[in-house]
Order: C-alpha cells, then sequence, then structure tokens
C-alpha cells in the first residue's frame, strides 16, 4: 500500500496559466502585475495597512528586525517551541532572543509570564501562531503598550485565522506570513511582510528594494532612484506571485476543505481524549483557525516514539515538531531563557508529546486509513 505522506502540496490549477501569462508579458522579476495584485488581495483580507510579499516568511522577519533598529545587546521575548527562523532574524542584528514558556492548551506564548522576561534591553515581543491558533494578542498588545515595546506576529501558519474578529497578521505593528509549500496557501517559497504600525510602511519598501527608493521612483514620487538606506533582495520572483496569486483565489475553498478534514480527525479522536489516552487540540472560543494542524498530545516520549514507528509500518507518515529552541545549541549561545527557574517546563514537556497528521487536500480519500491506524495504535 502507498505511503500516506504527512504533506502533499495543493494546486489549484489554475498556477501554470499564470505564470505563462507572466512569462508572455515578460516580466519575470520581483514587483510586476501579479505582484501588486497580491499585495491587494493582502491587505483587503487581512485589513493590513501595506504588504509587501517576500521571498520567505524568514525574509519577512528579517526586514522586521531592521525596521525595529534593533542593536546588539538588545532583546526579544518569544516562546523557544517554534521554528529557528523566529530567533535567527534577530540574532542576524545581534539581538538576544530571551525565551519564555509556552501555554498548556493553544501551545502558544504565555503572555502571563512575558512581563516577568522584560528588562530595560527589551525591544519587541513576537508572538508565533502556532498551528494556525491565535495568541491571546489584546494581553499581548496592552503589555506592549505599557512598556514601549514593538509586536512582531510570526504568523507563518496564521493565514486565515482570526482572534476577536482580527485577521491574524493585522494586529500587532509587523507580521510575518509563509506560503512554503507545507502551509495552506503555498507559492513553493514564498512570504509576506505585514505592516500595520504606519511609520514603518516607507522605510519596508526601502530595505526590501536592496536599501533604495526604487518604489518611489516608479510612482513618479522622485524622479531617479538611488541607494538611501541599508537593505537586501528580499522580492520574490512575478513567477512566484503568479503562483500564489491562483492560490489566493481559492483560499476560501481550500480553507473550508481543511477544517472539513480538521473536524474529522477531533470528532474521531474525541473517545480517546475521554480515555485519557491523548490530548486534542484546544482552540478558543474566541478565535477562528485555519486548520493548518492537526496534532496530538502522547501521554510520554515513549508513547509518542512508538505511535509514529507503529503508523509507519501501517503506511502512514505521522511526524513530530520543533526541537525547542532554548535546548538546541545555538539557542543556548545566542539566546537566553526568560524565567527565574531557567526552565521552560511546558515546552520540554509538549516538545517530547506531540505528534502530527498527515492534513492536506486530497486527503479525504484514504483519511479513514489515518484515523484507523490511530485508533489501533493507541
Amino acid at each position: 500500500m502507498n505511503m500516506i505522506p504527512f504533506n502533499k502540496p495543493y494546486m489549484t490549477g489554475k498556477e501554470l496559466w499564470n505564470i505563462a501569462q507572466a512569462h508572455a508579458k515578460g516580466h519575470l522579476a520581483g514587483d510586476g502585475g501579479f505582484t501588486k495584485q497580491c499585495h491587494r488581495w493582502l491587505e483587503q483580507h487581512t485589513g493590513c495597512h501595506k504588504a509587501l510579499l517576500t521571498h520567505s516568511c524568514t525574509a519577512g522577519l528579517e526586514m522586521a528586525a531592521l525596521l525595529a533598529e534593533l542593536q546588539p545587546g538588545d532583546e526579544v521575548i518569544m516562546p523557544s517551541f517554534t521554528f529557528v527562523s523566529t530567533a535567527n532574524a534577530f540574532a542576524l542584528r545581534g539581538a538576544v532572543p530571551v525565551f519564555v514558556d509556552v501555554r498548556p492548551d493553544t501551545l502558544n506564548l504565555d503572555e502571563r509570564l512575558v512581563e516577568a522576561a522584560i528588562t530595560p534591553k527589551t525591544r519587541a515581543i513576537v508572538p508565533v501562531h502556532y498551528a494556525g491558533v491565535p495568541c491571546e494578542m489584546d494581553a499581548l498588545m496592552d503589555i506592549a503598550r505599557r512598556h514601549g515595546l514593538l509586536v512582531i506576529e510570526d504568523a507563518a501558519q496564521g493565514l486565515g485565522s482570526s482572534y476577536k474578529g482580527r485577521a491574524l497578521g493585522a494586529i500587532g505593528d509587523l507580521a510575518a506570513l509563509s506560503f512554503h509549500e507545507t502551509k495552506n496557501i503555498i507559492a513553493g517559497e514564498g512570504g509576506a511582510l505585514l505592516v500595520n504600525n504606519e511609520r514603518f510602511a516607507e522605510r519596508a519598501e526601502i530595505i526590501r528594494e536592496k536599501g533604495t527608493n526604487r518604489s518611489q521612483f516608479f510612482r513618479g514620487q522622485v524622479d531617479k532612484y538611488t541607494w538611501v538606506d541599508i537593505g537586501s533582495s528580499y522580492l520574490p520572483s512575478e513567477l512566484i506571485a503568479a503562483f500564489l496569486l491562483a492560490q489566493f483565489d481559492e483560499v476560501r475553498d481550500i480553507t473550508q476543505r481543511r477544517l472539513a478534514l480538521w473536524k474529522t480527525y477531533h470528532e474521531a479522536f474525541a473517545g480517546l481524549e475521554a480515555a485519557g489516552t491523548l490530548r486534542r487540540p484546544i482552540v478558543p472560543a474566541h478565535c477562528e483557525h485555519n486548520a493548518h494542524m492537526y496534532y496530538l498530545l502522547l501521554p510520554g516520549l515513549a508513547e509518542r516514539t512508538q505511535l509514529i514507528e507503529q503508523m509507519k509500518a501501517r503506511s502512514v507518515q505521522a511526524v513530530f515538531h520543533y526541537i525547542p529552541l532554548h535546548s538546541a545549541p545555538a539557542g543556548r549561545r545566542y539566546g537566553r531563557v526568560g524565567s527565574a527557574s531557567g526552565e521552560l517546563p511546558v515546552t520540554s514537556d509538549i516538545s517530547d508529546r506531540l505528534v502530527r497528521l498527515p492534513l492536506w487536500l486530497g486527503l479525504e480519500e484514504r483519511q479513514a486509513e489515518v484515523i484507523d491506524a490511530v485508533l489501533q495504535c493507541s
């Protein structure tokens, strides 16, 4: 029997047509017509002030770090249970990632622990919306206001999710999205920087265009463009934007189908949770998620390892997730733990127990096999 993979990129069928149109127009570098359409789509659907496509979510985070004008020794608060890019973007500027524990329910940055981690060197808070489930943004924004800090949302997994009716990525001062092939909406590789604090908008364009005022030149605001600031080449090609726009056009259908898969899993494992065999994901009532991921929390590392092996034997690829950054070699070198005890107990615990199940469009025909494998192995 063919293995059921953990992920399988979904294409709407319009991607190659869009790419052919970009080719026919003869504009393949960044910031062509398809890029502009993607910018408008993101601004309209999230409510952000300005959207700028980037070649990755990592690039968006690096731009945010540059916009924050971080200096060596400045501190940035974030969860340890996240992808390395969350910390790397700030460590590259010489800033110190300060790792705070996550909530045991949503596995998001625990807003109740953030204030205790703030020092005179703190400059920003970086909430990560794990599995597309929103962090408690009202509390985090309030903390940031009272301490004069920026909020930079790592919304890599969050397109299509909302917190109290507000789209993820449109709440903090800045945000980064991912369109990597493992995400709900994909471009192969790709991302975006969302600017909500208007004071960053003009400089964001400049940083993205290698530190030049090229965008202003093409709008007729200056008669020539030149080097005016630091920056780098963060633009994706027009081919990436053409592919992405085809995905944007189907976002409603993609999200609804993923939610249906997620709900089928959730209902199927209710009995195992009631029996104390495992724990299902928790989504607060005031949050709407995008069904980016379905995971289970097993009793311990041994049970998680056994389940993954037994699922593989039944031709189902289930996988674990992040190794906590605070325990990684680079995390110990460039960051620090922001708790008095020096420990992040929830992070360390859940990282050993979490297993992710396949969730991709087209799985509908074989989802029952995945469910049966979990039930047989648990």
